[in-house]
Formats: structure tokens, C-alpha cells, sequence
């Protein structure tokens, strides 16, 4: 049933689309890209109902004036840029990681019939954690859940190390790698 579960992803797609038409532009788009203060304010009517929506545009324009003074860089001249190369390092280490970490011999451990119950479990765990960390975000704050979630997901993929190479002593091993990378995906999907 593969080609009906990866066919099933196109049903929301499908319902965006005819959605989409229906909805406003984006308030911010319409009044920075497009310089129309008119059909930002329409927008913003038709999103937040009537009302004195004024303080929003006001905000809107201030960004764009800073935005003005902003000069966009091109990906090369991101790349030089000093300031932003810890960042770079960051993520290009954290995405090699990822990669390199062995996650996917987790499947090692189980029969066929299992691993789309993995597939399932790690979606839906990516699921719950991006409703949830919309509550999370303001409570903790963003750098709390970054630097949090960097030192968690590195205890956990020393965990998940632990239990591949313990699979074979014990037939529940391969649950608790399934567990841990469960985890994993929601940590990163509040945190990182």
C-alpha cells in the first residue's frame, strides 16, 4: 500500500490549491514587495475582521524603511561575510551530522512489515511537535530552544550510538533506537 500512502500527500496539496484563490495575499508581501497600502489594508481587514488595524500597517512600514537600508546578499558574499560564518559552520556541521549519523540503520533491527510503522511514528512525532512549538517558542524563547535542543539531540544520538550497536544482545533494542530517534525528530522540530 506504499504508492496509496505516498499518493495520500498529494490529497493536501490538492485542497490548497483550490483553497488557495480564496485567501489574501499576505499583508507584509502586499505592502513591502508590492508597495500596495490599499490591498494591504484590505487584507488585513479580511484576516482580522474589522477594526483599527492601523498600529499593524505602522509596523509594516517601519520594516520596510528598515528594510530599505538593508543591502541582500548573494550566496557567495554570504559565504565571505565574517559575521555570519559561525552561523555557516553550524549548519553545515549539524547537517553533516545528521546525515552521517547512522539513523536510518535503525532499521536494521526490525522486519519489513515494521518499517513503515517507523516511517508513520517519526512523521506523525514531527507532526505534534510543530503544532506544539508554537506554544513552546514564546514561553521559552527561540535561543533557549536552539541551545537546548543542540544539547539534547547530541545526549540523544549518544543514546541512539548505544543502542545500534547493542541490537543484537537484546531483542527490545531495536524498540528503544525507535524510541530515541522519535525523540530526536521532535527535539529538532521544537528546537533547531
Amino acid at each position: 500500500l506504499w504508492p496509496l500512502l505516498m499518493a495520500s500527500c498529494g490529497l493536501p496539496a490538492l485542497v490548497q490549491l483550490v483553497a488557495l484563490p480564496f485567501f489574501p495575499e499576505s499583508p507584509s508581501y502586499l505592502l513591502m514587495h508590492k508597495g500596495d497600502q490599499e490591498g494591504c489594508k484590505k487584507a488585513i481587514r479580511q484576516l482580522w475582521g474589522e477594526g483599527q488595524h492601523q498600529a499593524e500597517i505602522d509596523d509594516l512600514m517601519k520594516e520596510k524603511a528598515t528594510m530599505k537600508n538593508t543591502k541582500i546578499l548573494s550566496v557567495l558574499e554570504l559565504v565571505k561575510e565574517p559575521a555570519f560564518r559561525w552561523q555557516l559552520y553550524m549548519t553545515v556541521t549539524l547537517t553533516a551530522t545528521i546525515q552521517l549519523c547512522g539513523i536510518n540503520a535503525v532499521e536494521s533491527g526490525f522486519d519489513e512489515r515494521m518499517t513503515s510503522y517507523m516511517t508513520l511514528s517519526i512523521g506523525l512525532s514531527e507532526l505534534v511537535a510543530a503544532v506544539v512549538c508554537s506554544s513552546i517558542i514564546e514561553r521559552l524563547g527561540r535561543k533557549m530552544l536552539i541551545r537546548g535542543g543542540y544539547w539534547i539531540m547530541g545526549s540523544l544520538l549518544a543514546a541512539l550510538t548505544v543502542t545500534l550497536s547493542l541490537q543484537d544482545w537484546h531483542y527490545w533494542m531495536p524498540y528503544c533506537s525507535l524510541a530515541l530517534i522519535v525523540l530526536f525528530s521532535v527535539v529538532f522540530a521544537v528546537g533547531p
